[in-house]
């Protein structure tokens, strides 16, 4: 396990003013209780989901393990009518598979050409819109995309960060999240946007010493809990029934900031992708310089990097 863990604080009745005012700006995760988000958590029932989604085909991940790696990619994606989904998802052991008997499934859903559409339930899924109300903690022109989540039980997503900030909404089950500070990134052992250390109950440190040092923040979700998400908090996510989530995300920054073809929400910001690129370029020249030389300046160039781009607004 990692270092430290902490709780992620619950707040009950938190109103659309305390949240913007008071909260938001703090820029850390935290479950709220008692949001109204409509019928959805009593009528999304496996039978009601299957008849309502129907034959819609929908494109899903199907793995044989539990613990699901985008990096070494450990699943295979396939399509099933969105009923038909939902009905494998909620059972343990299959008649009909694509694997095995007891592969596991998750859904994301997208958009209806992903290429150009953001995935948004109310456009992708109509006649669900009525059931479900979105928290009014962020203006409209700032909204993104909502997301459907249905996963098997037992699924474990791999840890990630979004660039955009989000609610997830626990529709029905139960999930166990676990975070990381955008702070403690050097401890986590990325690949792109993704970490490489998929076992975070139980680490391999011989193989990812730092790991210990990251801070971990740990909340269970249940029906009608609704998780905020800043933008870079990482999250591993295990479902420990099945469960139905949407996630909905806005944009924290201005609209220009981000990225026009990212349809699915996790691009660096224009910005960001343009500074690693000239570090890419920087490290190439580096490479001209014998080792002894190249060692020295680039940790010169470290410290330039700490001193002038670090913040110490946060922890």
């Amino acid at each position: 396990m990692a270092g430290q863990c902490f709780p992620v604080p619950r707040l009950e009745g938190v109103s659309q003013e305390q949240f913007m005012e008071h909260l938001y700006p703090q820029r850390k995760p935290l479950v709220l209780e008692g949001i109204d988000l409509g019928t959805c958590t009593s009528k999304w029932t496996v039978d009601y989901l299957s008849q309502i989604g129907g034959r819609k085909e929908v494109k899903i991940h199907v793995a044989a393990v539990a613990q699901m790696d985008f990096v070494s990619k450990n699943f295979v994606y396939r399509t099933l009518p969105f009923g038909k989904l939902v009905q494998r998802a909620a059972e343990e052991k299959h008649k009909e598979f694509f694997i095995s008997e007891d592969e596991k499934y998750y859904l994301r859903s997208l958009g209806e050409d992903p290429r150009k559409d953001v995935a948004d339930i109310r456009k992708q899924f109509p006649l669900l819109e009525g059931d479900i109300k979105f928290p009014k903690f962020f203006k409209e022109e700032q909204f993104f995309s909502s997301v459907f989540r249905i996963s098997s039980p037992g699924l474990q997503l791999w840890t990630h960060y979004d660039v955009m900030d989000n609610l997830l909404i626990q529709v029905t089950g139960k999930k166990r999240v676990v975070l990381f500070s955008p702070r403690d990134a050097q401890y986590l052992y990325l690949s792109g946007t993704k970490s490489e250390v998929l076992n975070v109950d139980n680490p391999d440190l011989a193989k990812y010493p730092l790991f210990s040092k990251a801070r971990r923040y740990e909340c269970s979700l249940k029906a009608g809990d609704v998780l905020f998400i800043p933008a870079l908090w990482f999250h591993n996510v295990i479902s420990e029934e099945f469960g139905v989530g949407v996630n909905v995300f806005w944009k924290h920054l201005p609209s220009e900031c981000y990225d026009k073809t990212d349809t699915y929400g996790n691009k660096d910001p224009t910005a960001a992708s343009r500074a690693a690129q000239i570090l890419d370029r920087a490290l190439k020249t580096l490479a001209e310089l014998p080792e002894e030389y190249r060692d020295f300046y680039a940790r010169r160039m470290v410290l330039h990097i700490q001193d002038k781009a670090y913040s110490k607004n946060f922890e």
